[in-house]
Parts: C-alpha cells; structure tokens; sequence
C-alpha cells in the first residue's frame, strides 16, 4: 500500500526556491511510491492561527483543532499521513505567518496540560521542514533548533534542510531595484551551480522520508 505524503508550501512565490525544493522532495517521495497531496497555504481560503479557544482540550476533542476554515484540510490530512514535508522562506528572521499560523495550530492540538502525558498525538510521522533564505544559511541554528524540538515532540521526528544566500529575482539590474547590499552575479553563479545540488539533496530527502514511514 502506498504511503501517505502530505506536502506544505508556506511561501507566496510559485516556481521560486521554496517551491522548487519542495516539489523536488515530492518527486522523491514519489520515486519510493508514496501518494503526495500538496498544499500552498498562500492559495487557501481565509484562515487565522490558533485563537486560544481550548476546544482542542476538551476530552472529546482532544489532538483535533475545532476551529473551521482554510486550514482545516490541511490538519485533517497531516493527521491522516504517513510523512509530512514542509517548507517556508524566512521573512525578517522566522518563518512565514502563513507557516506560523499552521504550526500554531498543529502543534497546540497536540499539546496537552497533562504532566504524565503532555502529547496526544496519535499519528507519529517524519517530518522534513526546509526553510530558504536569501542570507546566509548560518545564524539561524536556534531558531531552527526549536522548531526541529518541538516538531520531533508533537508531530514526529523532524529533519531540518536550509537553502541560504538563494536567488530572489532573475535580474538584479536596472533602476527599480536598489538592492545594492548583494553581489548579482555571485547569487547567479550560486544559483546556476549550488542550488542544483540542494534541489538534488531536497530529492534524496523525499526518498528517505517515506522509507522512513515505510519502516514506521
């Protein structure tokens, strides 16, 4: 039986790096014979992060979130899945508000105020997390780290792929950019040369993230 592969692009740009590394890991989801459904939460209907109604903390609801809009099939299909991958650009530090207002949710339903058992998650399943950023990829260890624990904790265990120093338009020049603080064509050389390899490496882990499920 095929295995179950949620994907979640929470970047706006269509065909940029986020989506790009993305859709490379579904290919090699694919290529080990799991089912992908994609999901670009900038495409979805109107919906918020967590609201702090605690619905999700009443017995009868307990690790389903209760509030109804955009996201909804998004967490009902996670929480079908044998493997999620998930990726978000880095705006200003963090991850997106549309990969925020998921992670709100998915996590705080699965978190309980229970010291014997704090976790109520039913369906333990990996995880790739892959965040871009057209800075270095260094300095974001903390961040990342925290995410990556609390991930492992509430959804499953949890791989982090960065993609740094990325291309942000195909054509730096001209007078409506003034971005001088970058070196074109060394974002182009990178682009053209690197991140080939890290859309070969997104591959490799969309393979190994439903092995993985295969063996869970």
């Amino acid at each position: 039986m095929s295995k179950r592969i949620v994907a979640v692009n929470a970047g706006p740009r269509k065909g940029w790096n986020t989506d790009t590394l993305i859709n490379e890991a579904i290919k090699g989801a694919e290529s080990a014979g799991a089912e992908v459904e994609k999901f670009d939460l900038f495409k979805l209907e109107r919906y918020t992060g967590c609201i702090s109604c605690f619905g999700c903390k009443r017995e009868k609801n307990k690790g389903h979130c209760i509030c109804r809009d955009g996201l909804t099939p998004v967490l009902n299909a996670i929480r079908e899945a044998d493997g999620l991958i998930i990726g978000s650009p880095n705006y200003l530090g963090e991850m997106t508000a549309s990969f925020r207002a998921l992670y709100e949710r998915l996590i705080f339903q699965n978190l309980t105020y229970n010291a014997e058992t704090p976790c109520c998650n039913q369906n333990v399943l990996p995880v790739l997390l892959i965040m871009t950023s057209n800075s270095p990829d260094y300095g974001y260890q903390a961040l990342l780290n925290n995410y990556q624990q609390t991930m492992s904790r509430f959804v499953g265990p949890t791989e982090v792929f960065v993609s740094g120093e990325t291309l942000q338009l195909k054509d730096y020049s001209g007078t409506d950019w003034e971005w001088s603080i970058f070196d074109p064509e060394a974002k182009r050389i990178r682009h053209e040369t690197i991140f080939p390899q890290e859309c070969q490496k997104a591959y490799e882990l969309g393979s190994a993230l439903t092995n993985k499920a295969k063996e869970d």
